[in-house]
C-alpha cells in the first residue's frame, strides 16, 4: 500500500528548489528564474496529465488511447526540434523527429503490449500510456542528440564533404562517417543507462513498483522489459531519423545542401 502524500509533503519539497534558486541568485549562476519556472511547470504538467489519466482509466477506450498517444508523440516531436542547434527548415525540422519515434516507440511498444504483456484488452491505459511514455521519453532524447549532431557535424565539416563530392564519392559514401558518429552519440544515453542499472541507480519503474509493493524480483523483470524496449526503440529511432536527415543533406544533383538548415529558436 502507498502512502498518500498531503500537499504539506509536496511543499517540503518544493523547498529544496526555492533553496537551490537562492544558492544560484548568490553565486550569480543566473539560473534561478528558469529553474523556478522549470518546477511549476513540472507541477502544472503533472497534474492535469494526472487528471486526464484519471478520465482515461475511467473510459478506457481504443480511440482515446490512440487521441492521447498521438498528442505525446507530437509534443515529443517538437521536443525534437526545439533541442537542435540546427534544424530542417519546412516541416522536416518537426517531421523528421516525429516520423521517428512513431516508427520506432510506438511500434516497440505496440508489440511489447500484443506479444509479452499480453493484457486484455491490449491497449488498457493502465499500461499502455505509461510504457508509450517511457519508451518515447527515451527515444526523444536519443533521436534529438543523433540529429543534433549531424546537423553540427555537417556544418563544421563543410569543406570536407564537398572535397569528397567534388572527388567522385556519391552523397552516402560522403556522409558515412559523419552518419555513424551521430547514431553513436545518440545511442549512448541509454547504452550508459543500462550499464549502470541496478548498480549506481535503481530505475524509476522498478522504483516505483516496490514502492507500490511489488516483489523485487517480479520488479526487476518489468524493468529489464523495459530497458531492452527502450534500447530498441531508441536504437531503431536513432538511425531512422539520422539516416533520413543525412538524405536530406543532399539534393538528386548530389549537392550538399546546407540551406536546408536553419539556426534559432522554435
Amino acid at each position: 500500500m502507498v502512502m498518500e502524500l498531503s500537499v504539506l509533503d509536496l511543499a517540503l519539497a518544493a523547498l529544496l528548489i526555492l533553496a537551490l534558486a537562492g544558492l544560484s541568485l548568490r553565486l550569480g549562476l543566473g539560473i534561478e528564474q528558469r529553474l523556478v519556472v522549470a518546477a511549476a511547470r513540472t507541477t502544472i504538467q503533472l497534474l492535469l496529465i494526472g487528471l486526464v489519466l484519471k478520465l482515461l482509466f475511467d473510459n478506457a477506450h481504443f480511440l482515446w488511447v490512440a487521441a492521447m498517444a498521438a498528442v505525446m508523440i507530437t509534443a515529443a516531436g517538437r521536443e525534437v526540434m526545439a533541442r537542435q542547434k540546427r534544424r530542417f527548415v519546412g516541416w522536416w525540422g518537426f517531421g523528421l523527429g516525429t516520423l521517428s519515434m512513431f516508427v520506432s516507440s510506438f511500434t516497440v511498444s505496440v508489440l511489447a503490449l500484443l506479444v509479452v504483456i499480453g493484457n486484455t484488452p491490449w491497449y488498457a491505459p493502465q499500461y499502455a500510456i505509461p510504457l508509450l511514455g517511457m519508451v518515447l521519453g527515451n527515444t526523444m532524447n536519443g533521436i534529438a542528440l543523433g540529429l543534433d549532431r549531424l546537423t553540427q557535424e555537417a556544418s563544421a565539416r563543410r569543406t570536407v564533404l564537398e572535397t569528397r563530392l567534388a572527388l567522385g564519392q556519391n552523397w552516402n559514401e560522403t556522409i558515412a562517417d559523419t552518419r555513424r558518429e551521430a547514431i553513436r552519440v545518440g545511442m549512448i544515453p541509454i547504452i550508459n543507462a543500462m550499464a549502470a542499472a541496478g548498480i549506481v541507480s535503481l530505475p524509476g519503474m522498478m522504483t516505483g513498483q516496490i514502492l507500490a509493493g511489488t516483489a523485487p524480483v517480479e520488479a526487476v523483470k518489468y524493468q529489464i522489459l523495459v530497458m531492452f524496449l527502450i534500447a530498441g526503440g531508441t536504437g531503431f529511432g536513432t538511425v531512422v531519423a539520422v539516416s533520413l536527415g543525412a538524405r536530406r543533406l543532399f539534393d538528386e544533383r548530389q549537392r550538399l545542401r546546407l540551406d536546408r538548415l536553419r539556426t534559432g529558436a522554435v
